[in-house]
């Protein structure tokens, strides 16, 4: 590398992607905690590591901006004296409540059980108890998958938060952080919606109780369609870190798949793949890992499906 170099002069890779993560977790906590002059100065820390026209520097400096305009834009907070006289016997109260961070942090977290009730709620009156209940907790599962592998990279993340009827996402700041990551994070959902479905499919081959082979089927048929690599769904993020030959490859076996299991949704995945052959986003280099995890995603929720033979989201 060039004396003084701050990315990769050939993939552009940046050198200093840790450093950046510490900066941005840190940054984020302490907005967190309204501290915004201090969450401001982190973030000047993080530009110095980034070349200067790159698009994290520019997005960094964007962030700065809105912390100062929001800092100007605050009102000045009044003597505690006045707000006592204001509140009355109400004051101690809401002295202890602005003290109590964690108490805050937890109401901000009842958006996640706010969301993953009202999911419950709708699968619950459409299909009855039994099966909503086990939806909604594969689908749980599955983002927790996310959840997990953020939070074990030492990456700020959020919760998931469940959209009735749509699906749930994870929200967590990729800032700084290499395509390889953010396919792994992107695979991690399927990885847990595999696990699940095995677990359903293991207790329905122990039990015989159908329910658990609709579940098994569900979850399986769910997460292969999810990783069509395009739009918003799991397998876009993953395919932008595979080369073309890697995305011919995976083209090639799910075509395979498609043609020995008779199942239309991995034509829909090859589809996707077909697409993202004529895309301009090939990483600079190859990643045969996210290729061998995508693949090995695909070979085992397909076995699923083959396990519970049947037509679409229903076994037989």
């Amino acid at each position: 590398m060039p004396l003084g170099a701050l990315d990769c002069p050939q993939c552009h890779a940046l050198l200093y992607s840790e450093e950046l993560v510490r900066f941005s977790t840190k940054a984020n906590q302490l907005e967190e905690q309204k501290a915004l002059a201090e969450a401001r100065d982190e973030w000047r820390k993080a530009l110095a590591p980034l070349p200067h026209n790159s698009n994290q520097a520019e997005w960094i400096r964007g962030k700065i901006y809105k912390l100062e305009l929001t800092e100007k834009q605050a009102p000045a907070e009044p003597p505690k004296s006045e707000w006592a006289k204001r509140l009355g016997p109400l004051a101690p109260i809401a002295i202890l409540l602005a003290k109590s961070k964690g108490l805050l942090l937890a109401l901000f977290k009842l958006k996640f059980l706010f969301s993953f009730f009202a999911f419950l709620a709708l699968y619950w009156t459409l299909y009855g108890f039994k099966f909503g209940v086990g939806f909604v907790v594969l689908i749980l599962v599955h983002e927790l998958g996310h959840y997990i592998d953020i939070r074990r990279r030492g990456l700020p993340a959020d919760m998931p938060v469940f959209l009735p009827g749509l699906g749930a996402y994870v929200r967590w700041n990729a800032l700084g952080v290499t395509r390889q990551t953010r396919a792994a994070v992107s695979l991690a959902g399927p990885l847990a919606g595999l696990l699940g479905a095995a677990v359903c499919a293991y207790l329905w081959h122990r039990t015989g109780y159908g329910l658990w082979s609709v579940l098994a089927r569900v979850s399986a048929v769910l997460n292969i369609l999810n990783l069509t690599p395009v739009w918003i769904l799991d397998g876009a993020k993953a395919a932008d870190a595979l080369s073309k030959a890697e995305r011919f490859v995976l083209l090639a076996l799910t075509l395979v798949l498609w043609a020995y299991l008779g199942q239309g949704l991995f034509f829909l995945v090859a589809a996707g793949i077909t697409y993202r052959l004529f895309t301009r986003d090939l990483p600079p280099i190859p990643n045969p890992r996210i290729a061998v995890y995508y693949a090995s995603l695909l070979i085992g929720l397909g076995i699923i499906v083959h396990v519970i033979p049947g037509q679409g989201l229903l076994p037989r």
